[in-house]
């Protein structure tokens, strides 16, 4: 086998829980990590074949993570439901949610081709196609629905940035103080942004990129399509600016999708979603930076944070 280095070698445990699953003459023949995640260790297991050829599988690890169990039961669940509905996403190869096999928690799935893209150039052409992506799957109707959505943030729990705009961010506290508006219940992807969407990139920007996959279902949950589009909307509205993310909700209705009617319902949830990135600015903004995003510091984020929750006050209240 070859990378025997710390971060990409597989645990025994775990090693010999995925020669279980492979098919008969089958053995790994490399390991690679993944970088990206913030939650789990990812790695890509490169599969030799008795015809002589490879194939990929993806090995993604919860170490020491509360809700590992939680997380991978859904994901499991997704990623058993998705297969024929057209939404590219990883297959199933096995699960151990428990770790009744492995060392810690883990999944076992297929690898997908793509990349992703978090550069600014060209943007423009793949925030539709984000947008088109998000409508299917919230058209999804499983036979078993996920759990309710949980909501990641309280008005007591907000991190204002240093030197934040304190009017705007004291209006958006109370804003999600009040009781979340009536919705109507849609399948959620629940951490969809642009760190969880491949794209397939063609050699002549011609020809145009397509999304190859989206990765990344243990949050799967049901509740209002508002949420999945306020989160992607903040991740776009900190690696691009504040008007990506006013565009992304645009260009979901665009794509035929239904967001709530009330400017008031609208806003408590693009706002619910922003204050809720305070939190978490440092674990979100590492990811970016280790894809080449250098010039999104911990400082930068926040500073964008700060402009994109002033401009849905101004925007939207």
């Amino acid at each position: 086998m070859t990378n025997h280095d710390e971060a990409t070698a597989v645990r025994p445990l775990a090693l010999a829980w995925v020669g279980r699953h492979l098919e008969v003459g089958e053995r790994i023949v490399g390991t690679e990590a993944l970088h990206g995640g913030i939650t789990a260790e990812m790695r890509r297991l490169t599969i030799g074949r008795r015809d002589g050829g490879t194939r990929d599988l993806v090995l993604r690890t919860f170490v020491d993570v509360k809700d590992a169990e939680d997380w991978l039961s859904r994901e499991a669940g997704a990623l058993t439901l998705l297969p024929g509905t057209g939404v590219p996403a990883p297959g199933l190869v096995a699960v151990d949610p428990t770790a009744a096999h492995c060392e810690y928690p883990s999944l076992l799935m297929t690898h997908l081709a793509g990349r992703t893209v978090l550069d600014d150039e060209g943007l423009e052409t793949r925030v539709p196609l984000l947008a088109r992506q998000l409508v299917a799957i919230h058209a999804l109707r499983p036979a078993e629905r996920p759990r309710k959505y949980v909501a990641l943030t309280t008005a007591d729990t907000v991190v204002i940035p240093r030197g934040a705009d304190a009017a705007a961010w004291a209006a958006a506290i109370e804003v999600i103080r009040k009781s979340a508006p009536p919705y109507e219940g849609r399948y959620l992807h629940r951490d969809f942004q642009p760190g969880n969407v491949l794209f397939d990139v063609p050699p002549a920007p011609s020809e145009g990129a397509r999304i190859s996959g989206v990765v990344d279902w243990a949050a799967t949950s049901w509740g209002p399509a508002d949420l999945d589009v306020a989160h992607c909307s903040t991740s776009l509205a900190l690696l691009h600016g504040p008007a990506w993310g006013l565009r992304f909700a645009e260009a979901y209705e665009e794509a035929g999708g239904v967001l709530a009617a009330a400017a008031s319902e609208r806003l408590y949830w693009q706002v619910r979603d922003g204050l809720a990135f305070s939190e978490e600015v440092q674990s979100v903004s590492r990811p970016w930076r280790e894809a080449g995003r250098t010039e999104l510091t911990t400082r930068a984020v926040e500073e964008r944070l700060d402009a994109y929750v002033t401009t849905l006050m101004d925007t939207l209240g």
